[in-house]
């Protein structure tokens, strides 16, 4: 990987860089090379490797929708594992990410059960398609003060308006608390709002 392309990269916005042509082999390759450069995210389709920049305001947003979510399920008494943005790969389909948060519901599965996307600017590989060759039973994407949520369904994602893992979580509410720069008050205020 060239080096001044990496430097090119700003990390106080998102930016991508996105490579094509790029075998299996060499998309582990690079993210070996890459694994311990602290701001970086990539995501691999069949060939299509996108290399991401996290701004700031990325990842406060993730971090307080993942702090809420916690909370929420403390509240509530459920059993949910944060597997943060751990890789998950799959050869057979050419496929792998690292999402912004993922958890497992009840049991810790080798899988999680549902992943988190935080969107500041759009990308140009479709997130969804590299879940479904993961096999992610459902994806959260948080864009322009939103949640929009896919479930897995006969091999396919389908917008869904309630979350099978969490069914009586209000989205518009839990969206209400994201708020990134105030996060302490706003999680406070979630956690008192359940109570």
């Amino acid at each position: 990987m060239n080096a001044e392309l990496l430097e090119k990269l700003d990390t106080q916005t998102e930016q991508r860089l996105i490579l094509r042509g790029i075998p299996w082999q060499e998309y582990l390759a690079i993210d070996s090379v890459l694994e311990n450069v602290a701001g970086l995210r990539l995501t691999y389709c069949q060939g299509l490797l996108e290399i991401m920049t996290l701004s700031p305001q990325h990842e406060r947003e993730k971090k307080a929708i993942a702090r809420l979510l916690e909370m929420y399920a403390f509240a509530k008494n459920l059993d949910l594992h944060g597997c943060g943005s751990t890789t998950y790969r799959n050869e057979a389909e050419a496929k792998g990410l690292e999402p912004d948060e993922c958890y497992c519901v009840g049991e810790l599965k080798e899988i999680p059960d549902f992943a988190v996307e935080v969107t500041v600017t759009s990308g140009r590989i479709d997130k969804l398609q590299v879940y479904l060759g993961l096999n992610i039973a459902e994806v959260w994407f948080w864009q322009e003060q939103k949640f929009s949520l896919y479930r897995l369904q006969d091999g396919e994602y389908r917008a869904c308006e309630v979350s099978q893992f969490f069914p009586e979580l209000d989205l518009t509410l839990l969206a209400s608390y994201v708020q990134p720069d105030n996060q302490p008050a706003a999680i406070r205020e979630f956690f008192n709002r359940l109570g």
